[in-house]
């Protein structure tokens, strides 16, 4: 497999607090990477600079070869998407609405084409069934789910978690975690920061433990949480 995004030395401060220091990460196409470590760590800093939510202050990262800098960022969002802690829905549309807007704003999609897309995604995470419901009606767990469908009409190349289910009831969690597990079946490129170590365990290809921003190790699931080599992830994963 090829390395779709490489990571290199990447530096980043907010003032005086330096978040990122010296990041080096590759994720190869069809990867599942779960990044796991305490909060205030870096990792959702490293997810928001990868499609440039964030700036970095050095080093730098690819995509497919390509200096992202050197990418439209609107072209580069629709390649990576990204599903977001608090959903970022538009509460003022409906389902259906949320996941076309993308469709027919960015790509110029007709709207015939824009809602055939959006049915057969909102299909994938479970949630055709609402196309017309009121985003406010939807308990977390689906509304995290239209976010997903929302990512996926782009046909992103890669798609961020972050944090998907913190915000999320047990109930909730299961049913999000569940079309993310369907995803990594069917070859989708991911990236997830979460707290949800079963998961990361059962459905990652690599996890990366970050602290105090760095990488402190990484590795296979068996490796991070059955042979853990550094004192800090044992300390974190409580050995």
């Amino acid at each position: 497999m090829k390395k779709i995004i490489e990571i290199e030395n990447l530096f980043k401060s907010f003032d005086n607090n330096h978040v990122l220091k010296g990041v080096d990460l590759d994720i190869l196409e069809s990867e599942v990477v779960s990044i796991v470590g305490e909060s205030g760590s870096g990792k959702s800093t490293l997810l928001r600079c990868i499609n440039r939510l964030e700036t970095f202050d050095d080093g730098n990262i690819f995509f497919n070869g390509k200096s992202i800098l050197s990418l439209d960022v609107n072209e580069l969002r629709m390649q990576i998407g990204m599903v977001f802690q608090q959903f970022n829905l538009f509460n003022n549309l409906n389902v259906l609405k949320n996941c076309t807007i993308g469709l027919t704003k960015v790509l110029k999609k007709n709207k015939n084409e824009a809602n055939q897309i959006a049915l057969k995604m909102l299909e994938v995470v479970g949630m055709d069934n609402f196309i017309n419901a009121n985003v406010n009606s939807l308990s977390g767990g689906q509304k995290q789910r239209v976010a997903i469908a929302r990512a996926l009409c782009l046909n992103p190349k890669v798609i961020l978690f972050d944090e998907p289910t913190s915000a999320l009831d047990p109930k909730n969690v299961n049913e999000v975690l569940h079309v993310m597990s369907n995803l990594a079946k069917q070859g989708m490129t991911m990236i997830i920061v979460t707290h949800e170590m079963n998961f990361a365990r059962n459905v990652s290809d690599k996890v990366v433990f970050m602290d105090e921003g760095i990488i402190v190790e990484m590795g296979s699931p068996n490796q991070i949480f059955d042979n853990p080599k550094n004192p800090q992830t044992k300390k974190f994963l409580q050995y």
